[in-house]
C-alpha cells in the first residue's frame, strides 16, 4: 500500500466521519466556520495596570549622583587613551 493510497484511505474515512457527525448533531452546529484575520481587542487579554511606582527626591539625586560618576569615568579613560 502506497502513500497516495493511505492519504486516500484517510480522506474516506474523515468524509464519512463528517458525514456522521452531521447526521448525531445538527446541520448548522456542525461545522462551524472559522474566521480569519486578526482577534478582536476585547478578547486580546489586556495586561493589568500594575501599581505606579514612584521615585523619591533622594533616590532620583543618588542615581543623578552616579550618572555623573560613570560620564566622568568615562571621560577620564577617553582622555587618557588619547
Amino acid at each position: 500500500m502506497g502513500v497516495s493510497e493511505i492519504l486516500a484511505s484517510i480522506d474516506r474515512e474523515i468524509a464519512l466521519l463528517q458525514q456522521a457527525r452531521v447526521l448525531l448533531g445538527s446541520g448548522a452546529a456542525a461545522a462551524p466556520k472559522k474566521r480569519g484575520g486578526r482577534a478582536k481587542k476585547a478578547a486580546v487579554a489586556a495586561k493589568p495596570a500594575g501599581k505606579k511606582r514612584r521615585l523619591s527626591a533622594e533616590g532620583r539625586k543618588r542615581i543623578a549622583e552616579a550618572v555623573r560618576r560613570r560620564w566622568a569615568a568615562q571621560k577620564k579613560t577617553a582622555s587618557s587613551s588619547k
